[in-house]
């Protein structure tokens, strides 16, 4: 199996994702499971034309922060991207679709987005705008392809570990409930998925827990402590085609592929999960 450019290669400049033009978007490509999380967007995703920035601020009504487009004129105040938003503005391209699916997950899950912002500024501040850490590379790649997962059984946190993909994909698990995406943060996941049957691959933080709006809460304030996100390693990768549901077809041949379930690489380890459990 060849895979297409999965998620790890977004924004690492190895290569560049091309999104196909808005015309060329069938609306049946946003029926697929990894847009559930913006259903009420649909408008300016299947739109004729591309919403303006007037339409996402009175649509995608962001506390304290307002999306303003990015030209040569905003790019002249010598700051950085990140330095903007802490000041309340998020630059926003015109007509592009990496920045309009960046500000659907700025509408839909705002604490997480400014706990990345925030921590990204302070290590700004530390380093300056010529140096990346780190942890700066960490938090990026969660911007950029994030999922929050929620468990409740801790034996699938064992599975993912060993890179048990069979036991980590067993229908019956996702269908009880015993895992699931409860946020999916990653706005360059949501770029690639227009072009559907793409493997993509999430980079995940897990919680144990029963709720998935208190286990995206326990993520935004972990987020915000700076006790994630020290390392890009901490990250899980979660081949997305392999949920249950997420593509077509999941025989047993689609499993076996190594190239995208890949095997457990030896002295890789993961972070134990975060929990809401006492």
């Amino acid at each position: 199996m060849t895979c297409a450019l999965a998620a790890d290669d977004a924004g690492s400049g190895r290569r560049r994702f091309l999104a196909p033009p808005r015309e060329q978007v069938a609306h049946q490509c946003f029926e697929q499971p990894i847009f559930g999380d913006f259903a009420n967007y649909t408008d300016l995703l299947e739109g004729a034309d591309w919403p303006g920035i007037a339409a996402l601020n009175a649509q995608l009504a962001v506390q304290g922060k307002q999306f303003v487009i990015q030209d040569e004129a905003l790019l002249g105040d010598g700051l950085h991207y990140e330095q903007r938003i802490a000041q309340g503005r998020i630059a926003t391209r015109a007509q592009n679709w990496h920045d309009l699916f960046n500000a659907l997950v700025w509408a839909r899950y705002p604490a997480i987005k400014c706990a990345l912002n925030a921590q990204q500024c302070l290590h700004i501040a530390a380093m300056g705008t010529a140096q990346r850490n780190r942890a700066q590379a960490a938090l990026t790649q969660f911007d950029e392809t994030g999922v929050i997962v929620r468990v409740r059984d801790a034996d699938l946190l064992s599975a993912w570990d060993r890179h048990d993909w069979a036991t980590l994909f067993d229908p019956r698990s996702w269908q009880r409930g015993d895992i699931a995406i409860c946020a999916l943060i990653g706005h360059a996941l949501l770029e690639q998925a227009l072009l559907p049957g793409r493997l993509l691959v999430g980079k995940s933080i897990v919680v144990l827990g029963e709720d998935d709006a208190a286990c995206v809460a326990r993520v935004a304030a972990a987020i915000g402590e700076a006790q994630l996100l020290a390392e890009p390693s901490e990250l899980r990768p979660l081949p997305l085609a392999g949920i249950p549901g997420w593509h077509a077809p999941q025989d047993a041949a689609f499993y076996q592929s190594c190239d995208y379930f890949r095997p457990l690489r030896e002295g890789r380890t993961y972070p134990a999960a975060l929990s809401l459990r006492s």
